[in-house]
């Protein structure tokens, strides 16, 4: 069986890597005697579980128990993320990543189960750097007061003077918003009345032209945007967009609402270490933490199914627990240097990719901009309307913002991609020393990484380990050879990678 997968549907239209997949692959399907008996392209990102054509391959493979070979061109075109790797993990077959001249199966070395995982922790590592670097880059436009996604009602999405996307006033929206704020601001209407009114004035959504509805009207008043601010990630930015209503209007339009002045912005909820890891291995229910006393942090059973005997626990207690269970991870300086460079290999091979992707962005962009330079002549020449220019402009202009902004993703996450894998083990190698001295987000974060369940009972914790970590904890207890064994050649064997 055959398996390719592309990321975008941009690629999938480009011809971009699936038809150079299938050619690898099923050359290599011949030159092993192996026959495909189905092929199975997905157009999707692999990010998130559900890919149409994963699942009905894993279909297959449960109908038909006699196909028992996969081929692939490498790890990442197959899953990149760990609910897929698990899933696929059940079924009793080979895995052939052709590019990477691995073969995976249950017989295979725990070292090749420990480095594929890797590998595929890198392939999720890598995609949520992109995704990281998509929101830095919002929260970047948010500081030099740019609104970052898509306009509210009353706003347009243009491309502003230097390349980038900025909103402003809708021509046929804007003043019929402003009305809006005007008419709550006498206190004369009530939301539901406010709505009919502003659906009378031609008030819709953009996409479906349907009439607003009271839920988004309470939202669009509570939106600081209209005021020339807006609030995002928690925190307030003053706007370089043009306002459609003063400060004190959008101030009085608060105190109409709920009866008091407009608040600040909420202070970011307190973060604690453990939320949502722990289960209470008595009844199964969460737990949760509480502060006491403006300080002291304790957790204990929700008891939402019935009353449970556990106590209180401190926060402290708890991470001194955690830190125990974390020194069952064992990673010696010998497989951690080989594993870096398994991640290090992996990396070369994602540039080659990196390279392709940046050189077809940069084409397609430079393709925009000489199309946008023909576009202006035909229009000083008079060979096409004002009308058709300006539509048309505004496309192109778009889509190349969109590669520009692809672009320069790429180049920001692929900076850091290397050492986030290199950081990601050496997290798991020394958690149990430097896990206390974390902050509570880094607590929070590296249990996620590490661990799979842990429950608490009887004032213990108990811990199972993500895969492939769970492989450092089965490789670091029974008792060592004295030494490497002896083959007969009289070369030395080490337990990890026996090549």
């Amino acid at each position: 069986m055959l398996y390719a997968r592309v990321s975008t549907a941009e690629q999938e239209k480009e011809g971009f890597s699936i038809d150079a997949q299938i050619a690898l692959v099923r050359e290599y399907a011949q030159r092993n005697g192996l026959a495909i008996v189905q092929q199975y392209v997905d157009v999707e990102t692999a990010k998130k579980t559900g890919r149409t054509q994963f699942e009905a391959m894993l279909k297959y493979l449960r109908a038909h128990p006699g196909v028992r070979h996969l081929l692939v061109e490498k790890t990442d075109r197959l899953y990149r993320n760990i609910k897929d790797w698990v899933t696929l993990d059940d079924f009793d077959i080979e895995q052939h990543l052709v590019k990477e001249g691995t073969v995976l199966s249950r017989e295979s070395r725990s070292s090749e189960k420990f480095m594929h995982g890797i590998k595929v922790l890198m392939a999720k590592n890598y995609v949520d750097n992109l995704s990281e670097e998509a929101r830095k880059g919002m929260m970047e436009k948010a500081k030099q007061g740019i609104w970052p996604s898509q306009a509210p009602i009353g706003y347009l999405n243009v491309v502003g003077p230097h390349g980038k996307k900025i909103i402003v006033p809708d021509p046929e929206s804007a003043p019929i918003v402003a009305r809006v704020f005007e008419w709550f601001e006498t206190g004369d209407y009530a939301l539901k009345d406010l709505t009919a009114k502003a659906r009378e004035a031609g008030l819709r959504y953009r996409k479906s032209q349907r009439p607003v509805g009271v839920s988004t009207m309470h939202y669009m008043l509570r939106n600081r945007i209209y005021a020339g601010a807006f609030e995002w990630a928690g925190r307030l930015y003053q706007g370089t967009h043009e306002p459609l209503i003063t400060t004190e209007t959008w101030e009085n339009v608060q105190e109409v609402l709920d009866g008091r002045s407009a608040s600040n912005v909420r202070a970011d909820p307190i973060r604690f270490a453990f939320t949502g890891l722990i289960t209470c291995g008595h009844c199964g229910c969460a737990v949760v933490a509480q502060m006491q006393r403006g300080t002291y942090i304790y957790y204990h059973c929700s008891g939402f199914r019935q009353k449970c005997p556990e106590k209180y626990v401190r926060e402290e207690a708890l991470a001194e627990a955690f830190s125990a269970q974390l020194s069952r991870l064992r990673m010696d300086d010998e497989v951690f240097s080989l594993i870096e460079r398994v991640i290090r290999e992996s990396h070369a091979d994602k540039s080659r990719e990196r390279i392709e992707t940046l050189d077809r962005l940069r084409a397609d962009s430079d393709r925009l901009q000489q199309r946008l330079d023909k576009l202006y002549v035909d229009h000083l020449d008079g060979r096409i309307t004002p009308d058709m220019h300006d539509r048309m402009a505004a496309t192109w202009r778009d889509e190349r913002a969109r590669c520009q902004r692809q672009i320069d993703v790429l180049h920001n996450a692929e900076d850091a991609f290397v050492d986030d894998g290199v950081a990601l083990l050496d997290l798991a190698r020394n958690a149990h020393r430097t896990f206390n001295k974390q902050s509570q987000n880094a607590k929070n974060a590296a249990l996620n990484l590490l661990v799979s369940n842990s429950t608490w009972a009887n004032g213990e914790l108990t811990v199972t380990f993500r895969e492939p970590f769970g492989m450092l904890e089965e490789s670091a207890f029974g008792d060592p050879p004295p030494g490497p064994p002896i083959m007969p050649g009289g070369g030395g064997v080490s337990k990890w990678l026996p090549e």
